[in-house]
């Protein structure tokens, strides 16, 4: 099948944008809010087992400001790069993928995390959002090794790592916080040279 045709646009230094023929990802702006805040809204429940507590003002135009700043903070730091996730023909926010904790050095790796608005789950959007960033990581960023951490109750996103062509690595007690309590996570990484698994298809 023919690869995911996918660019890297540079159009001034502080943004980013990853695009085929269905998809756009690019860095938050302040003029998401309101789209941000309605998918969000409407998928609290849904998100809430999976995410760090929300905040009393999570869902906040002051809330969602800082964010957008921290964003731009982090990427132009070289920390961290937040991207939502939206489809071309309409420009419908679809979820969001962040690639962070971008570390050089010897180790050359990040970790991604993902989330998804209830209504537009299980359609193929993330893996194809995913199909579009590994290659930008390995590629663009230069970085050799992806991390991925996943609440072993996820079974979800540990179907679309696999599919991605993640391999398991290990259990990890108490990784991260989440919904407000001490979380097991099973990690699962994809390295550079893992050319033959998962392989960067058309996103169709």
């Amino acid at each position: 099948m023919p690869k995911s045709v996918f660019r890297f646009l540079s159009r001034q230094p502080d943004a980013v944008e990853l695009e085929n023929d269905k998809y756009l990802l690019r860095l938050p702006r302040y003029q998401d809010f309101n789209q941000w805040h309605r998918l969000r809204s409407e998928s609290r429940r849904f998100l809430e087992p999976w995410e760090p507590t929300w905040r009393r003002d999570e869902l906040t135009e002051g809330a969602y400001r800082a964010r957008v700043i921290r964003g731009k903070q982090e990427y132009a730091s070289g920390q961290a790069i937040p991207l939502f996730i939206f489809l071309k023909e309409n420009r419908t926010l679809v979820g969001g993928i962040t690639i962070g904790y971008i570390r050089r050095g010897a180790a050359q790796s990040c970790m991604i995390g993902y989330w998804m608005g209830e209504r537009h789950a299980g359609q193929g959007h993330m893996f194809a959002a995913l199909q579009m960033v590994i290659p930008y990581i390995f590629t663009g960023l230069e970085l050799h090794r992806i991390e991925a951490a996943c609440i072993p109750d996820n079974a979800r996103s540990m179907r679309l790592l696999e599919k991605a062509g993640f391999q398991r690595e290990g259990y990890l007690r108490g990784y991260l916080k989440i919904n407000g309590q001490w979380h097991d996570h099973v990690m699962f990484s994809r390295l550079a040279t893992d050319t033959d698994k998962g392989r960067i298809t058309d996103s169709r």
